[in-house]
């Protein structure tokens, strides 16, 4: 039998949701996995326990006033620590990384996944955002560095299983699969009324604040699209969404003869990442299992835009390209900080994104710099507008 090769793993993100169910799934697989780089943002407690359970050679943390605490606790422990965001596109870049896990939320991931791509590690992409920003820069660039992009979002983990032994099978459609969140069926007037506590209360998945309230406007199906789009090298008419409140069915694949695809299992964001982390190999869990028996049904029903305007915009964002999806997402990342400061209401986030959307000048094929100065004034115009 041969000799087990670690896998060296460098966790962009290590303290949100996807990086602790990360080291779940590391710690569970340590013959395999080895850490070498953790970074959080400002959570500087969680990122110093979490070193001193892994020992990775390096860690992060962005907000450099946080950096005496972290240096003095892991200083004993000859772990390396950097602080402030541009320390970030410089770890990636150690020689004793394999892969990169991008699990940072939100624009912020951007520029540390490109130079992970630049010095050829492989990734394993939680941050949407990424591609939503400027897909055609990312993907242009891991084809020239031969760089894998190994999808960690359910459904397009999903989309990416139902592919493995299809590659040379064009695709006639895709379906996301998007549970509806927790204001399933409700109309405008009801949304003018409810909460951040109403709107972090997920019926399936334990996920961030910032992905949780995405999920309630239905903006994350919509970024998901626009991922899905530069991912699988797919044109918009190519990606549908239907709602399946279950979270059963994680997305399906629709191929040129008619036959589909899909890709099953209880709502547990550690197999997604597991099977990225560990890619080509499927690895043995003691995950819970679906059980036919626990549900009578599974159902699917059309996704409602005209109340849910935020996944209409994207949609609209994937149709158009240029620099507009980069416009709606700097929009929506204030539109969510403000309504879960209180500071505006649910459909109020609607629209501020739109006025964004609108005002903002177009560009059709943005460079890097035109994408950073978009961010940069998308995100002054939407903080007047809050």
């Amino acid at each position: 039998m041969s000799e087990i090769v670690k896998r060296h793993i460098g966790i962009l993100g290590s303290t949100g949701s996807v990086g602790t169910q990360a080291l779940e799934v590391i710690k569970q697989n340590l013959s395999r996995f080895e850490v070498e780089l953790l970074t959080a943002n400002t959570n500087a407690d969680l990122l110093i326990k979490q070193a001193l359970v892994f020992r990775p050679n390096t860690v992060v943390i962005t907000d450099e006033t946080k950096y005496k605490e972290v240096f003095e606790a892991l200083d004993p422990s000859d772990i390396k620590v950097f602080a402030g965001t541009g320390s970030l596109g410089d770890v990636v870049q150690m020689e004793s990384i394999d892969m990169i896990l991008a699990a940072m939320v939100g624009y912020s991931g951007l520029q540390p996944t490109l130079k992970a791509i630049e010095a050829g590690k492989t990734i394993a992409l939680a941050n949407k955002e990424t591609l939503v920003v400027a897909g055609d820069l990312v993907t242009e660039l891991a084809r020239e560095k031969g760089v894998n992009i190994l999808p960690v979002d359910s459904e397009h983990s999903a989309i990416f299983q139902c592919l493995v032994g299809e590659f040379q099978n064009p695709i006639e459609k895709i379906y996301l699969t998007a549970s509806g969140g927790p204001f399933r069926g409700k109309d405008t007037a009801f949304l003018q009324g409810v909460t951040k506590e109403d709107a972090l209360k997920h019926p399936n998945w334990d996920m961030g604040d910032k992905i949780t309230i995405d999920s309630a406007s239905l903006m994350n199906k919509g970024l998901e699209t626009i991922e899905a789009k530069w991912l699988f090298g797919l044109d918009p008419d190519q990606i549908d969404v239907i709602v399946h409140p279950e979270s059963i069915i994680h997305s399906i694949v629709q191929f040129e003869d008619g036959s589909m695809k899909a890709q099953m299992g209880l709502p547990d964001m550690r197999l997604p990442i597991q099977y990225a982390l560990g890619y080509p190999k499927r690895l043995t869990s003691d995950f819970p299992r679906f059980d036919f028996k626990d549900y009578s049904s599974l159902t699917f029903e059309p996704i409602d835009t005209k109340t849910f305007r935020n996944a209409a915009m994207a949609f609209e964002a994937l149709r158009v390209g240029g620099n507009l999806p980069c416009i709606m997402n700097a929009a929506n990342e204030i539109a969510v900080d403000a309504f879960l400061k209180e500071r505006i209401g649910f459909l109020e986030m609607s629209d501020m994104i739109e006025k964004c959307m609108v005002k903002i000048d177009f560009i059709k094929k943005p460079t890097y710099q035109e994408y950073i100065e978009t961010d940069k004034v998308t995100r002054e115009l939407a903080t007047t507008l809050g």
